[in-house]
């Protein structure tokens, strides 16, 4: 693939995997691709599709993915190629080979493939000499490169390996066939001066290092990943591995938009560019919340909902006088744009999918007709509806086979004098209509309850957030819901229950609260049943444990 090299840094998005193993961030196939073409479109240049050797269910999803966004460039798409298609793999063969047969139907496929090389690492978690390290590099790059011409190796926990191994490996790994060296500050430890001179010494004491690529993968433990990252392309890295949001393990990844933007704002200091139209930032951002459940802090760089806000009065003053007094990036210049075609009751269908295309989305008849419908419902209590409100309806949308269980009704109860109630009627996965009614300590607990008794699937609460999604009394509200899966034998409290057990999302937006609460609880409960392949008739699993733990006080869910 002909990339640029002069001045070009390269970005490698890897939010379908390192982004994917951020707890309850598991996207299902469907949501998977929806982000790879957002992906695309946004024009980035490799994709890190995911981890095939975890599972046949991500092996499936990097195949699909490579049999489609990589074959050809989707519609939008700043280059005239389709990005790179990658899959992870662990210093194995069978990983290796698993990665190769997800990727080998991109256009343009490659094999990333990594071994630790701190003392750490090795002494503890590999339980392997450095020489064994060495000759197991060797081996299985060569191996990769036997399969796929473009092979990344990454010398995990590189920030605090011993630099003249770490050049050893990497010149091993060189000779061997890798074309690009991914260097991982895999937990966030070290700080701006440290990782540039790391680039540094790689640059001046690896053989054959002028004919590959560096690349640069920094983890946020220690809020520094943005900063590090930019001080290994100053260095001279020309690759930056990145997710949509900063999501990803523990505190997250460097986060894409930050390096594209710092980049782009600071061009007189870095002198580079990147191949990325910033104009879609916002909308992949709010794509990538809705899909993996992660909310995006209202004060976070680039993408935050406070980001372009001013409420001092003296920044007021500052920006009725001149926007760069307080500025530095226009919010046009990342996709923050006034809707041009002005949407309300008396809209069509084509109005709205004329719409839609404009911000980037696509979707078959099937999913059109389902978000015009709730559409039609919004617009018939609003004025008009905004872009937040339309891209909000499209991120909670759900094809029927993602739905198991489905609200089909919902009544509640709840003031200062009496006990909250809330009956619900569901349509199970056997098609009939369930009803139940239950008590709770407000109306969002009681509907809850309820749902828990019909779907009996054993989990614990984690989060529930609740935003508004544009301003007025009649604005549509988001929910957000986390929910762990219990044991189904024995529900488990939380302070029994394993840290590690799977966690789930879920996403709703209603201008009733208490609809979109239960819709949201809901989508988690359906993710967690596909997970345990429970899609089966209710009457097949009335023995399974019921209720789940969930704390005392609705405020504290």
């Amino acid at each position: 693939m002909a990339i640029p090299t002069d001045g070009y840094v390269r970005i490698f998005d890897t939010t379908l995997r390192d982004g994917e193993q951020s707890p309850g961030a598991t996207m299902t196939s469907a949501e998977k691709l929806e982000v790879a073409r957002a992906l695309s479109r946004l024009g980035v240049d490799a994709i890190e599709a995911g981890f095939p050797a975890a599972s046949a269910d991500d092996l499936a999803a990097v195949r699909s993915i490579a049999e489609s966004v990589g074959v050809r460039p989707v519609e939008g798409r700043p280059s005239a190629e389709p990005p790179i298609i990658c899959g992870l793999a662990r210093a194995s063969r069978p990983d290796i080979d698993r990665a190769w047969e997800a990727v080998k139907g991109a256009k343009y496929p490659r094999i990333h493939t990594f071994l630790a090389t701190s003392e750490l690492h090795m002494k503890h978690k590999l339980r392997m000499t450095p020489a064994e390290v060495l000759e197991r590099v060797k081996d299985m790059v060569a191996h990769a490169k036997s399969l796929c011409d473009d092979v990344e190796f990454s010398p995990e926990d590189a920030g605090r390996s011993e630099p003249a191994f770490l050049h050893q490996v990497l010149a091993e790994a060189i000779r061997s066939g890798a074309t690009t060296l991914n260097i991982p500050d895999t937990v966030g430890y070290t700080t701006p001066d440290e990782f540039g001179a790391l680039i540094r010494g790689i640059r001046e004491n690896v053989p054959g290092v002028e004919n590959v690529i560096i690349s640069v993968h920094c983890h946020d433990d220690l809020g520094l990943a943005t900063a590090n990252s930019l001080a290994g392309i100053l260095a001279g890295a020309r690759q930056a591995e990145v997710t949509i949001n900063g999501i990803g393990e523990r505190a997250g990844n460097t986060s894409l938009e930050e390096v594209v933007m710092a980049l782009a704002t600071r061009s007189a200091k870095f002198g580079l560019r990147t191949g990325i139209d910033a104009t879609q930032l916002v909308r992949v951002s709010r794509l990538v919340s809705a899909a993996t459940g992660m909310v995006v802090p209202p004060n976070k760089a680039i993408v935050g909902a406070n980001a372009f806000a001013h409420e001092s009065g003296i920044h007021q003053d500052g920006m009725l006088k001149h926007q760069a007094t307080y500025e530095i990036m226009r919010p046009e210049s990342i996709g923050l744009l006034q809707t041009r075609l002005v949407l309300g009751k008396h809209s069509g269908r084509a109005a709205l999918a004329a719409r839609l295309v404009e911000l980037g989305y696509s979707f078959d008849d099937a999913a059109l007709h389902r978000i015009f419908t709730r559409f039609k419902t919004l617009a018939d209590r609003r004025k008009s509806v905004a872009d937040a409100d339309l891209e909000a309806l499209v991120h909670d949308d759900a094809s029927p086979q993602d739905e198991l269980w489905a609200l089909d009704g919902l009544q509640v109860g709840c003031g200062t004098h009496g006990m909250p109630t809330a009956t619900v009627r569901l349509r199970g996965p056997d098609g009939n209509l369930h009803v139940q009614a239950s008590v709770g300590t407000g109306p969002v607990d009681a509907a809850y309850k309820a749902i828990d008794a019909l779907v009996k699937a054993p989990a614990e609460l984690l989060e529930f957030s609740v935003r508004s999604v544009t301003e007025g009394i009649d604005a549509l509200g988001e929910v957000t819901v986390r929910v762990r899966a219990l044991s189904e034998r024995e529900p488990l409290s939380p302070q029994h229950e394993v840290a590690s057990a799977p966690v789930f999302h879920g996403h709703g937006a209603e201008t009733d609260i208490i609809v979109a609460s239960a819709n949201a609880y809901l989508k988690a409960l359906n993710r967690l049943l596909v997970a345990r392949g429970r899609a089966r008739p209710a009457s097949e699993r009335m023995a399974v444990a019921s209720a789940p733990t969930r704390p005392a006080q609705e405020q504290r869910t």
